[in-house]
């Protein structure tokens, strides 16, 4: 028995707070109330095994991937390393770029087997895994800083479009970027490949060597990081406006490139207040904004 995860309903009686250790979701269904209530036995008893799953596999899963990795025995492992695989050719990713993503997709399906639902979504800690029965939409607020929220747009998602995950990167988020975005935001045929891709185009929007940029060694920071000794951000000083969309463009440049592989389905990226978009599926302010 798990004695350490915490599981509670919130005051406003609808959303499920579930929490251990790094893990934190809130989740919320829609529906028949003996359906929701299913649908919240099933989401909690799945939780309490999770984190224990994953430490018993750490040393696989902060290790890169590789396209003859062997499989990993747990679920939601395996829902990290095929989230990373399509990616692991090009660039160094390990399956912990996906495991928030995972462990949301984890946790809706087992809402979804074990009951009939208008619609759901869980959230770990920004990124989103969700459910939509027909006639159904979710509209999700896009924040810049994770640590501060502010909504720079919205998203509609209705239940015929083709995306069901978002996930938001960034220098300032809960994990470490070896990029200087303040958010990338991606939306995905699901949420573990939205996480993936999210946090490699948040690494790509960058100024290698700018002076302004202040990085230390991932592992000075968290001895056991996935990242080892790569530099990561950990304060960004004055940036020019044309070094701002120099950044942008990066990551612009390896969104569209997902896109176009039909790993995405589209992205917001935002730094110092200027926001540019692949696929315009957001609502943005027409100030400081630009559409590719």
């Amino acid at each position: 028995m798990n004695s350490r995860a915490q599981i509670r309903r919130l005051s406003d009686g609808r959303r499920l707070h579930l929490h251990d250790g790094p893990i934190d979701v809130i989740l919320e269904a829609s529906g028949e109330p003996g359906e929701v209530e299913r649908a919240y036995r099933a989401s909690a008893a799945r939780f309490t095994n999770i984190l224990g799953e994953l430490c018993s596999e750490l040393r696989f899963l902060r290790a890169p991937a590789r396209l003859d990795s062997k499989l990993p025995g747990g679920p939601v492992a395996r829902r990290m390393l095929d989230a990373v695989l399509p990616f692991c050719d090009e660039t160094f990713i390990t399956p912990m770029a996906a495991v928030a993503g995972a462990v949301a997709e984890e946790l809706l399906d087992e809402m979804t087997s074990a009951a009939i639902l208008k619609k759901a979504y869980v959230n770990d800690g920004g990124d989103i895994a969700f459910h939509l029965a027909p006639g159904e939409r979710f509209v999700i607020g896009m924040v810049e800083l994770p640590q501060k929220p502010s909504m720079f747009g919205t998203t509609a998602i209705h239940c015929d479009d083709p995306v069901r995950g978002i996930a938001t990167s960034g220098w300032r988020g809960r994990s470490f970027s070896l990029g200087i975005a303040d958010s990338a935001t991606v939306l995905a045929s699901h949420a573990a490949l939205a996480d993936a891709a999210a946090t490699l185009i948040a690494n790509a929007v960058d100024l290698p060597g700018h002076p302004a940029i202040y990085r230390v060694p991932a592992c000075d920071l968290a001895p056991d990081s996935d990242l080892g000794s790569r530099l990561v951000t950990q304060e960004i000083g004055q940036l020019a406006r044309s070094e701002i969309h120099q950044a942008l463009n990066s990551g612009i440049a390896v969104a569209e490139s997902f896109q176009r592989r039909g790993l995405i389905h589209s992205a917001a990226l935002t730094l110092r207040g200027i926001v540019q978009t692949v696929e315009p599926h957001v609502t943005l302010p027409a100030a400081e904004s630009c559409s590719r």
